[in-house]
């Protein structure tokens, strides 16, 4: 059989400032598919000038300011694929931001909206049906932990804040038992006092979170599962086409395909990275049933 290639040169983020806008609410994404051609894709973005005011971006209509994609997460959950990370400029973190496909990456569409100085870290389906993306604020610190969560396979999301009060710190590892039971790690960092680690449990999928411990080493239990998230695929950066490359490889094909990186957290401004990416899926390759798991990068 022959190779089926996919080209996502996709949501080149591009230089957009907007002049004459109002502060308001995050814009909402129009929900338009970004058809794949094998051409860029452009993933819509404006900022609005509260953007360029409480990000401190130095934009003008001479020079605007370049933005970035960053893409740290993925999963298939039978013909569909989930992609997400944030947008971002050379120093701050803007708005997160979620991609769908249910064609195998002929079109993308976002099915939430992309929250402020956000960033979503992985994507945990348990089944075909019930999926949980963790996220935090990151601007300027991380703090706020919430998840986005679907009953539906993805077709529409809720957010849910894992804390009722505000709290500094991110969600270090998740994982889902089933559609109601799953165990989460907050990793406070070195902010106040007390342990730096706290153990989680749910029994409400998600929308609930008791604490079990608290530690100043990192926690792990019996039933941590084991590091090893959608074997056959692969989210990585690829330095030759500036791109990210989504990559479905059967178990019998080149092992060196499967020693690709996860993107960098953060890009620097002398050497940016066009915030497009490449779908290929090699013919053969088995499909995978979701896996129930999201390690930190």
């Amino acid at each position: 059989m022959g190779r089926m290639r996919c080209v996502f040169a996709a949501l080149v983020v591009s230089l957009l400032a907007a002049w004459a806008q109002s502060p308001v609410d995050p814009p909402a994404v129009k929900d338009t598919a970004l058809e794949n051609s094998g051409k860029p894709m452009l993933a819509p973005f404006e900022c609005t000038e509260e953007d360029i005011q409480s990000f401190g971006l130095g934009c003008s209509e001479e020079e605007p300011c370049p933005i970035f994609l960053e893409l740290s997460a993925f999963a298939p959950v039978g013909n569909q694929l989930f992609v997400a990370g944030n947008i971002h400029s050379a120093s701050s973190t803007l708005y997160s931001i979620l991609l769908a496909s249910a064609d195998g990456g002929k079109t993308w569409r976002e099915p939430f909206t992309r929250i402020r100085g956000a960033s979503l870290d992985h994507v945990v389906f348990v089944d075909f049906e019930h999926g949980w993306i963790p996220g935090q604020i990151v601007n300027p610190l991380a703090r706020d932990p919430f998840l986005l969560i679907t009953s539906d396979g993805g077709k529409t999301w809720r957010r849910v804040s894992v804390f009722e009060d505000s709290r500094a710190g991110s969600i270090q590892r998740i994982w889902f038992d089933s559609r109601n039971t799953g165990t989460l790690i907050f990793d406070r960092g070195q902010s106040g006092d007390g342990p730096r680690y706290e153990l989680y449990e749910t029994a409400t999928g998600g929308d609930n979170w008791m604490v079990r411990e608290a530690s100043d080493q990192p926690i792990q239990t019996k039933r941590m599962p084991l590091e090893n998230e959608h074997a056959d695929w692969r989210l990585r950066p690829d330095a030759a086409s500036k791109s990210n490359r989504i990559e479905s490889v059967s178990r019998h094909k080149s092992r060196s395909l499967n020693r690709l990186r996860k993107p960098p957290r953060r890009r620097q401004p002398s050497q940016p990275r066009r915030g497009r990416f490449l779908c290929q899926r090699f013919a053969g390759s088995a499909r995978r049933s979701p896996r129930n798991e999201a390690v930190a990068g």
